[in-house]
């Protein structure tokens, strides 16, 4: 299934895979939520009825965060739950997390369901939580991006259903997430020309070429004879 944002379906190997189960990971407040209500309503803009569940969030607190974001989807059900006998009759509760993940992962199997997991990540940059709940599902992704920068990266670390080569670019504006299409322009944007020492380079990305900036450190020779690996124009690569 597309979801109509490029990017995310990019990294997903072309879309969402009918009974897949996809843990999302990054650094609190990095726009994970952000990035999953958005595509839910794309989703649910398909005609696919969806149900975003919040363990944090109130529904009042969503469908602020939805308004923000331009969401009016009739098809986006919210719930605002902690336990999974709520969300699903037969599941334990939420804070079971290997238990709540392999019922999910039937569920999802057995019903062709996609279900999509959130999980925060530990301050040794990996997904909190048993570690087994990302062997257990099929498609693990990490978020990344600065606290202090707009820019964000999906990656995925492993993938049934597609590459794990691939990223997507984003910027988080006051509107959402809205995907870079041209991450070369937003990487050498900064870039000062004529400068010694840096180069361009591209380097391929999944099926996508990627220019990127190379540095390295250079100073002015201390002799009249150049320094080693001295060159014509009297810069001494160090």
């Amino acid at each position: 299934m597309k979801t109509r944002i490029g990017e995310f379906d990019r990294v997903l190997g072309g879309g969402i895979v009918a009974g897949s189960i996809v843990l999302i990971g990054g650094d609190p407040g990095i726009g994970k939520s952000t990035l999953l209500l958005q595509v839910s309503d794309r989703l649910s803009q398909e005609g696919q009825k969806v149900l975003y569940v919040s363990g944090e969030e109130s529904p009042r607190q969503t469908k602020i965060r939805g308004e923000r974001l331009g969401i009016r989807a009739s098809n986006l059900l919210v719930l605002s739950e902690t336990s999974l006998e709520e969300i699903f009759k037969e599941l334990q509760k939420l804070s079971q997390v290997r238990e709540s993940s392999a019922r999910l992962m039937q569920l999802a199997k057995g019903t062709g369901i996609p279900i999509f997991l959130i999980g925060h990540v530990t301050k040794e940059g990996a997904i909190a939580g048993p570690r087994v709940v990302e062997h257990m599902v099929d498609t693990v992704l990490y978020f990344e991006g600065g606290a202090s920068h707009p820019y964000r990266i999906l990656r995925a670390v492993k993938n049934r259903f597609g590459p794990t080569n691939e990223i997507g670019v984003f910027e988080m504006k006051e509107s959402g997430l809205e995907e870079v299409l041209s991450p070369s322009e937003i990487f050498l944007s900064e870039r000062p020309e004529n400068v010694s020492g840096s180069v361009v380079v591209p380097s391929i990305e999944g099926t996508r070429p990627i220019l990127v900036e190379i540095q390295a450190l250079v100073s002015q020779p201390c002799g009249t004879s150049g320094g080693r690996f001295g060159e014509a124009d009297g810069t001494e690569i160090v």
